[in-house]
């Protein structure tokens, strides 16, 4: 039998979640019902999208190239959020659920599979 949490059950929102991975996480559990381990999915994909923020963040307050001995070269985020959003593009695929409008990934193809949304 899988664990799932249902209109009878409380989800706890994961501590430490900034503005970005709340968004996710709250539509997250708004919309469909999940077992145990597919939280654990869900506060990865929401501890990832904060993560692409302060990344994102951190290229804005510092540019995108920075200076160094051998000249200019691109900003080390730059290519750490590039990574990240593949990161949190393949959760939410695990998932099967769709990113954010704001996340700029494609959209996830197929249905979430047998859970379903909620009714």
């Amino acid at each position: 039998m899988v664990d799932s949490n249902g209109p009878d059950s409380h989800v706890q929102t994961p501590r430490g979640l900034a503005a970005a991975g709340r968004k996710l996480w709250d539509a997250g559990i708004a919309e469909f019902t999940w077992a145990q381990h597919e939280l654990a999915i869900l506060e990865e994909a929401s501890r990832t999208r904060d993560r692409i923020v302060e990344l994102d963040k951190s290229v804005q307050d510092d540019g995108l190239m920075l200076a160094s001995p051998q000249g200019s070269r691109v900003h080390p985020a730059v290519g750490e959020a590039r990574q990240q959003r593949l990161t949190l593009a393949r959760l939410l695929a695990t998932l099967g659920i769709p990113p954010l409008a704001d996340d700029g990934l494609p959209p996830a193809r197929g249905v979430r599979g047998v859970y379903g949304r909620k009714s």
